[in-house]
């Protein structure tokens, strides 16, 4: 080719130089603030939703799991699509994806159109989550530049699922329950446009086909254990119609198990589970997500049906926590560097226990000081220093190639975690109430919740502290 060609060739295909690193910390976050928000947004808009929809107590439960297991479901998917096919592009089919079903969702008549939306946007967010954290880790490196980063995306993060009940509150009262999805369609907008203009093509695939088959099966194992779990409020742990969707999620997850392990392009190679960063760091955000997750869905509810808050009201309440939650993520990598990533993650999942067990000795007459405000800080601030060192420990584990997968993974651990103790820990509250909506038995159900809620973090801290890699040279140790 000659020089003129050449020339030409250069002046018709311009490479646009990589965007600043900030910016690229903001779009990812943004994307991550979206999918995480919408996991908590609808906790203080349930009653109005109840109201508009005729929703039953079930209902109000899948309103929020039908959107945390699609997205817990088919994430390890949106991680190896994105590893594949351009983590740019799934950033943006993801986020259109989610917008999309927002809008429809917010425009729901009936209550199974608003629950399938919700399903869509949890696709949508599986899609979306764990491109926001591999382009994140790939545009910086590795160090304390990356655990700064790391720890911004969290705060974000948490700050969303914090956020959400202010959000949904002022939504409410403001306009309607249908707001606290459409809201998520301007914003949307807003940084699909950034992100498509801003953010560069980024991959580290072979051009493998992705695992559908995978994907189903875990997706639907999920779903099943989850709906069996719920039935147990109403038919109790031996009845058929409990017994039968537990016996065929066990089932679903080990056909799931037994096609990855046979397969040639895994949606998870089971081999990515013997290198100890990110095993143990996966099973401590599924602990600790179990408990964490339902610590929004139980305040607010405590907030507004036993001691009679407004959703504005409730949504306020909680902002101290969402302040809490942030403050312990940009806090967790200056504490990572002297005490190391273990020591932070043990030391997060003890305050938040400490929290939990005080949020159990909640009164039907509980002041708003004692009952919500202190133990609401220490929970979130727990959450806010023990997830950074996690996410930390699980992706410095990963090979370039896997990155996207592990991402995924780690989002998925801790939903995962969060949709089954939802329905682990709803039941459970619903028993202790008998039925009953009176503020005494509400606040005895709610209060089992955190009691057991407690126990799970305290385990949790024991395995963190025997499990995860005390330093970086033990990160690809079996």
């Amino acid at each position: 080719m000659t020089p003129m060609l050449e020339a030409a060739e250069t002046t018709r295909t311009p490479r646009r130089t990589a965007p600043p690193t900030w910016l690229v910390v903001a779009l990812t976050c943004a994307g991550q603030f979206l999918v995480v928000l919408d996991v908590s947004v609808v906790n203080v808009a349930l009653p109005s939703m109840r109201t508009g929809l005729e929703l039953g107590e079930q209902g109000l439960q899948w309103v929020v799991n039908a959107y945390t297991i699609a997205f817990a479901g088919f994430m390890l998917l949106g991680g190896r699509a994105g590893d594949l096919y351009g983590r740019k592009r799934m950033f943006l089919v993801g986020l259109g994806l989610f917008t999309l079903a927002s809008a429809a969702g917010g425009l729901a008549q009936d209550d199974w159109q608003l629950l399938v939306a919700r399903a869509v946007q949890g696709l949508g967010a599986a899609v979306l989550a764990p491109s926001t954290l591999t382009i994140l880790t790939a545009s910086v490196p590795e160090g304390a530049a990356r655990a700064r980063a790391i720890g911004t995306w969290t705060a974000v993060g948490a700050g969303g699922g914090a956020a959400g009940g202010l959000v949904g509150g002022l939504l409410v009262e403001t306009l309607s329950w249908r707001w606290v999805l459409l809201i998520n369609v301007p914003v949307g907008a807003v940084v699909l446009c950034a992100a498509a203009w801003y953010l560069t093509e980024g991959r580290a695939g072979d051009g493998r086909r992705l695992d559908l088959p995978g994907a189903l099966l875990v997706t639907s194992g999920l779903g099943m254990l989850a709906y069996g779990i719920s039935q147990t409020e109403a038919a109790g742990w031996t009845a058929p119609a409990t017994l039968l969707p537990l016996l065929a999620g066990l089932v679903l997850l080990g056909a799931f198990l037994a096609v990855e392990a046979r397969t040639a392009s895994p949606l998870m190679p089971l081999g990515l589970l013997r290198v100890r960063s990110v095993s143990s760091a996966n099973v401590s955000m599924l602990l600790s997500g179990s408990a964490m997750f339902c610590m929004w869905f139980f305040m607010t509810l405590y907030a507004q049906n036993v001691l009679g808050y407004t959703p504005l009201d409730a949504g306020l309440a909680l902002v101290p926590s969402s302040l809490a939650v942030i403050l312990g993520s940009k806090l967790a990598p200056r504490l990572m560097r002297p005490v190391g990533a273990r020591g932070v993650a043990v030391l997060g999942t003890l305050v938040a226990v400490t929290g939990f067990a005080w949020q159990s000795t909640m009164t039907a007459d509980g002041s708003y000081a004692m009952a919500i405000l202190v133990p609401g800080v220490l929970m979130m601030l727990g959450a806010g220093l023990a997830a950074t060192p996690l996410a930390s420990v699980a992706t410095s584990g990963a090979a370039p190639e896997e990155a996207g997968l592990v991402s995924g993974l780690v989002n998925t651990s801790r939903t995962m975690g969060g949709s089954l103790g939802l329905a682990v820990l709803s039941t459970l509250a619903a028993s202790a109430s008998a039925g009953s909506t009176t503020p005494r038995a509400l606040t005895e159900g709610y209060a089992l919740a955190f009691r057991v809620g407690a126990g799970v973090l305290m385990a949790g801290a024991v395995l963190m502290w025997v499990w995860l890699p005390r330093t970086a040279g033990e990160r690809r140790a079996v």
